[in-house]
């Protein structure tokens, strides 16, 4: 068994496309998925199953949430290797003037061709930083990500990929909710 974590895209913000933890867990199980576990209503879920692709696996659940709540979730599937890569990879780690609590990492579906990266790389974001690794954004944004341009539709429209975001917090916890199963 593999240890995968799916990351869903504007679940349960501003009372839209609202889903119950215990039935987004009901869901997982139905599929066959073993040991789920969810974290914060956001959409946020560990769990078990053979190894398949992630796309599949990302399609295989999209597929079953329009299903039963009849609206359409983004959802992205990492293996637990690769969200602990992503989270040792973040640059900003090795600047010890930077406040964890302003990290955060924006997860693409796809790698942004060049044509697409170029056009964001030498914009102005105010104080807000970023560096793109394959399919990572890490972001800095000092002001609260609140107020950053550097939201998921801005990376979307942009670099013409699905992307959602999570604050290191979270990221880390995901790792360690999927080092206990």
């Amino acid at each position: 068994m593999k240890t995968y974590i799916s990351i869903l895209r504007g679940i349960n913000v501003s009372g839209h496309r609202r889903i119950k933890m215990d039935a987004l867990r009901q869901l997982y199980s139905d599929l066959g998925f073993e040991n789920v576990k969810t974290y914060i209503q956001s959409g946020n879920v560990v769990f078990q199953f053979k190894q398949v692709d992630n796309k599949k696996l990302a399609d295989r659940i999209e597929m079953e949430i329009t299903k039963r709540f009849e609206f359409q979730v983004p959802v992205l599937v990492k293996e637990i290797n690769e969200l602990k890569e992503i989270v040792n990879q973040n640059p900003f780690l090795k600047d010890t003037s930077k406040d964890i609590s302003f990290l955060h990492v924006t997860f693409l579906s796809d790698i942004p061709t060049k044509e697409n990266l170029d056009k964001i790389i030498s914009g102005q974001y105010q104080q807000d930083e970023f560096q793109i690794f394959e399919k990572s954004v890490y972001l800095y944004c000092p002001n609260s990500y609140s107020n950053s341009k550097l939201t998921n539709s801005f990376f979307e429209s942009k670099l013409k990929v699905t992307a959602t975001t999570r604050n290191w917090k979270t990221t880390n916890e995901l790792i360690n909710i999927s080092d206990k199963l």
